[in-house]
């Protein structure tokens, strides 16, 4: 049976974006819909964790993103008796290493980092399909049937995989009837942007004159003119949230009445909830983003976490598509799943600390240390080889080309292909379609003047790092190993090749 698309993606949020760029850049024909007949317009998630950064970096968007945002204000608390305390959100030691490029979150509107995506997007020459719903889909050993409504008609497509990254209320998570354990936490918030006169832009605003029931805090959303109000509200009832209930809500929980709301350009209201979908794929058919977990805000963790479900998937679903194994997609919610629930547990903790204490961010927030060490697809290594595990985020070094030019590791990392990085030129393997070799120091095309590479890394002169495309190491390699073990793990992963590669041309082809 003849297919119309490959991938139809469900959902035109960050996640199904960033999927979708991941497709895109890698040849893989999909069609991404969106019930909503426009982009979201609001700042629900605003914080772009160090990881994300790395990862928009390699998708090619990262200085788009960063000239639309800035970086967080301090936190200035508003005490009963007048007083004022500031601190900065992170820790002052949290600055750019060599290994760690990006040290602190990026403050960016989600209606600003979700249209960067979309301008990355088209520049792949892809566009997403606003005003259609997904109505139903079927599905068999070989694809997926897939029915969507637009403009009061029903269309259909035949796909081979469907991917939900429809949101917490997920249509296809409701269709694969996927449970959703969890809790409500007993909290329901506003969030609004907003337009105010009366305070500056200098700091994230905390006024919690009682206790964590009477908290309202106003943040400037850096790179607008909004500011984002959020607060508790009373578990039921309807909440007004017009500019003069809004200015009525802040001069009774800030004691001021010089903060004045002039406009409301979004607003919502939410329980929060914690909860964490029982399976991510069913057959054909992924969940990702906010429709496997969802979460309270605290900590900034939502948004990354969603953006990262679309980058570990899109590698494995466009190598699939390309005749890899296909038992590689188990591996996405085997490696995804246990960091959504540690994400859920984090954001749930610091739910409550932020309800009564202060709010610090740590490192623990900015995801660089999640990883896959208990991942099948990670090949633990003899030991003793190299100062990275396999399924521990790679790191960067900045390094030098043998042409003379500066350069870093995520610059050869980037792009859809596995990377292989040593030092014993005398073993490089033979090309393979899929796999770049980096060779560093003599004989080799990068040169390690500053020793950043040694100190990331600690590999053995004769151990080889295999790195995966969505940049964790994948295996540790020692020169020996190569000839076998590295075909056997690619085997894994890559396309079969078509052909060997000599010094002779192809054979086999």
């Amino acid at each position: 049976m003849a297919f119309d698309t490959d991938v139809v993606i469900s959902g035109a949020g960050a996640a199904g974006l960033t999927l979708a760029i991941d497709l895109a850049r890698r040849g893989v024909d999909f069609v991404l819909i969106e019930q909503n007949t426009e982009p979201f317009g609001g700042s629900r998630g605003k914080g772009i964790q160090p990881r994300s950064l790395e990862i928009f970096e390699d998708l090619g968007l990262v200085d788009r993103l960063a000239a639309t945002g800035g970086p967080y204000p301090p936190l200035r608390v508003y005490r009963a008796d007048g007083s004022t305390e500031e601190s900065l959100l992170t820790e002052a030691e949290a600055v750019p290493t060599p290994g760690e490029p990006y040290a602190v979150p990026l403050m960016a509107a989600q209606f600003r980092t979700e249209a960067v995506l979309r301008e990355r997007l088209a520049e792949l020459g892809h566009r997403p399909r606003f005003g259609h719903r997904l109505t139903g889909f079927e599905q068999d050993a070989d694809g997926v049937g897939v029915r969507f409504e637009h403009a009061g008609a029903e269309h259909r497509l035949r796909a081979r995989y469907l991917v939900g990254t429809d949101g917490g209320r997920s249509f296809v998570r409701h269709a694969l009837d996927i449970a959703f354990p969890g809790e409500t936490l007993g909290l329901r918030a506003l969030v609004a942007d907003v337009r105010l006169e009366g305070l500056d832009r200098l700091a994230w605003h905390r006024f919690q004159l009682g206790g964590g029931a009477t908290q309202l805090m106003v943040c400037p959303l850096a790179g607008t003119d909004l500011f984002q109000v959020q607060g508790p509200v009373p578990l039921e009832g309807d909440v007004d949230l017009s500019p003069a209930a809004l200015t009525a809500l802040l001069r009774e929980r800030s004691g001021r009445d010089d903060i004045v709301v002039q406009a409301v350009t979004w607003a919502s209201v939410y329980s929060m909830n914690a909860r964490l979908a029982e399976r991510y794929r069913v057959g054909r058919v992924f969940l990702a983003g906010d429709a496997a977990h969802i979460h309270p805000p605290t900590g900034g963790q939502g948004l990354n976490t969603s953006v990262q479900d679309a980058y570990n998937l899109g590698w494995k679903l466009a190598a699939v598509l390309t005749h890899a194994p296909a038992a590689l997609l188990d591996t996405y919610e085997e490696e995804r799943r246990p960091v959504a629930a540690g994400m859920l547990g984090l954001a749930t903790r610091l739910l409550g600390e932020a309800r009564e204490g202060p709010m610090r961010r740590n490192r623990e927030v900015r995801q660089l240390d999640l990883g896959y060490r208990q991942s099948s697809l990670s090949r633990p290594a003899s030991g003793g080889m190299a100062r990275v595990e396999a399924g521990d985020r790679a790191p960067d070094a900045p390094c030098r080309g043998r042409a003379g030019q500066p350069t870093r590791l995520f610059d050869l990392f980037r792009g859809p292909h596995w990377t292989l990085l040593g030092h014993d030129a005398t073993h490089r393997p033979p090309p393979r379609l899929g796999l770049r070799i980096v060779v560093v120091g003599e004989h080799g095309d990068i040169e390690d003047d500053d020793g950043h590479i040694a100190a990331a890394y600690g590999l053995e002169r004769s151990a080889w790092a295999l790195i995966r495309p969505d940049g964790y190491v994948a295996a540790i390699f020692a020169a020996s190993e190569l000839e076998q073990g590295l075909p056997t793990y690619l085997e894994r992963v890559l396309p079969e090749p078509r052909g060997v590669v000599t010094d002779h041309g192809a054979e086999g082809a």
